[in-house]
């Protein structure tokens, strides 16, 4: 952690319902945070993911802000592990994603700053929900090689601009996001990284993906910018 940009990383725990979901927070130290980015996981991934952590870190670099929680108790994963179930319920984690954001609105360090939500896997169908949800807070979404169509009817409601970023090796997960894409009204992009799989683990891939989102949340969480409707 580079302390000289950036205030110390440090735990925060979240309540939803009868659970406290556990997160970590990162704000810029210079007073001139553009907004902050809500990561959503998917399962098996998490706030000590490397590849969202080097995301989160060229986000702070940019003066964004950053909250990487996990939207399920280890017990929860540990069950998850097993059954696959939880993972693809995303009425619960849309639901905890919802409580993370109100949480923002009402900390001190925070509640100025505009939400953008940057989803992986299943948590991009589930921040597609949650914006939806919230559509007066919630100023931009960003999937990395997320399944948005998993958001079903709630595609149409989001009013929030939403940055599609999937690999250009990941076919079925391409075919996905045009789904998704075709139903979303809101401002909208699909960008395909050339050469990339699924976790965009091939040299360079992860690097422009925290370049496109970087570009698309310091163009829409900026406080001028007003949220576009669906």
């Amino acid at each position: 952690m580079n302390r000289a940009s950036d205030k110390e990383e440090r735990s925060v725990k979240v309540s939803t319902g009868p659970v406290v979901l556990e997160g970590n927070l990162s704000i810029p130290d210079n007073d001139n945070a553009r907004g902050i980015v809500l990561f959503a996981h998917g399962s098996g991934s998490g706030r000590h993911s490397p590849r969202n952590r080097y995301v989160a870190r060229v986000l702070r670099q940019a003066n964004l802000a950053a909250l990487l929680i996990d939207l399920l108790t280890a017990e929860e994963e540990t069950i998850d592990l097993q059954t696959r179930h939880l993972r693809f319920d995303i009425g619960l984690l849309a639901e905890r994603l919802v409580s993370a954001t109100d949480w923002l609105t009402q900390n001190p360090d925070t509640r100025n700053l505009r939400v953008g939500y940057f989803g992986a896997s299943t948590g991009a169908g589930a921040a597609v929900v949650a914006a939806a949800e919230r559509p007066e807070l919630v100023a931009a979404v960003v999937s990395r090689g997320g399944r948005p169509d998993l958001a079903g009817q709630a595609l149409p409601r989001v009013a929030a601009p939403t940055l599609l970023i999937v690999g250009g090796n990941d076919l079925p997960v391409i075919g996905m996001n045009r789904e998704a894409l075709e139903q979303l009204r809101t401002e909208k992009e699909l960008e395909i990284v050339p050469g990339a799989t699924h976790l965009f683990e091939e040299p360079g891939t992860l690097e422009e993906v925290a370049r496109l989102a970087t570009e698309w949340f310091v163009r829409y969480l900026d406080p001028k910018c007003t949220i576009s409707g669906p």
